[in-house]
């Protein structure tokens, strides 16, 4: 690890309220964070009106309240961002390293579903257009700092991706490359199904060649079905009752050992045992089918 302070964060998107599978991310990020005595940041990446619900947000802060979470600083919201996006957007134009494409989602889907840099060197304007990173500096692997190595898809690792999109919102992989370099995040401790976008990440940090952080990929709950739990497939909300029991089962779900009479502790000491007993060596790499709970 790097010897400058720790800097972590939880970076939620407003689609809905937390479930178990995302109290895995924002715990396993936070002990981590806590462990190293580093700071611990809260995001609401709220840049995608269409799937945010209104009022998600606000009760998404008051879950991490009530699971004793607590970030350090003011929380950093995406929508208040778009003046750095467009800079750095601005400045990815004047370095020659983007350009405006007009390729449909069928026409890609027709050559197989990966872009094929058709548009690269058409000079195409803005209008009706997203705009694609020109990649030259593809990251076909990178080190997850519980899984090692990982290889990436190349296809996936060498495709023009998008940066921003063509109904003029914001691509999520700059955003959060832009906010997480813009908060000093030196780990970002996050769940398995973001592994993929993380190539392209790392990708734009040497674009815009900026120090990368570091990354661990936490397994994924599914659900009785093997479905990743998750606001789309209606992962039921986290309990509003006492946040312990829910948390004890995060923690075992993420291999910690547990303090035999946990239900003698309060919120705050369930907590600081879990950072000071905090260990990567036995969290589990696969996905695990999460036992139901109770929302009473």
């Amino acid at each position: 690890m790097s010897s400058q302070p720790y800097i972590g964060r939880f970076a939620p998107s407003p689609s809905g309220e937390l479930h178990f599978g995302s109290l895995i991310a924002a715990l396993g990020s936070y002990l981590q964070a806590r462990a190293r005595q580093g700071r611990w940041l809260v995001r609401i990446e709220d840049i995608d009106p269409p799937r945010e619900v209104p009022g998600a947000a606000t009760t998404i802060l008051r879950q991490l309240e009530h699971y004793g979470l607590e970030w350090d600083g003011d929380v950093l919201w995406q929508s208040q961002r778009h003046d750095a996006y467009r800079e750095a957007l601005a400045w990815l134009r004047q370095q020659g390293l983007c350009y405006y494409c007009n390729c449909t989602r069928a026409r890609i889907q027709s050559i197989g579903g990966m872009y094929d840099g058709h548009c690269r060197d058409l000079a195409l304007g803005a209008e009706n257009a997203a705009l694609r990173i020109r990649q030259h500096a593809p990251v076909l692997a990178f080190h997850d700092n519980l899984r090692g190595e990982i290889i990436a898809n190349p296809g996936l690792a060498t495709e023009d991706f998008i940066i921003h999109r063509r109904d003029g919102l914001f691509a999520y992989n700059l955003a959060v490359v832009v906010d997480d370099h813009f908060q000093g995040v030196t780990e970002i401790v996050r769940g398995a199904d973001l592994i993929e976008p993380t190539v392209r990440q790392i990708s734009l940090y040497r674009h815009f060649a900026w120090s990368e952080p570091e990354y661990i990929h936490l397994p994924l709950a599914l659900n009785a079905e093997g479905a990743k739990l998750s606001k789309q497939n209606h992962a039921p909300a986290l309990p509003q009752g006492d946040p312990r029991p829910i948390l004890t089962q995060a923690l075992r779900f993420l291999g910690q050992d547990i303090v035999a009479q946990w239900q003698d502790l309060t919120l705050a000491e369930l907590l600081k045992n879990a950072v000071d007993n905090w260990t990567l060596d036995t969290v589990p790499e696969r996905a695990i089918v999460n036992p139901p709970f109770s929302n009473a």
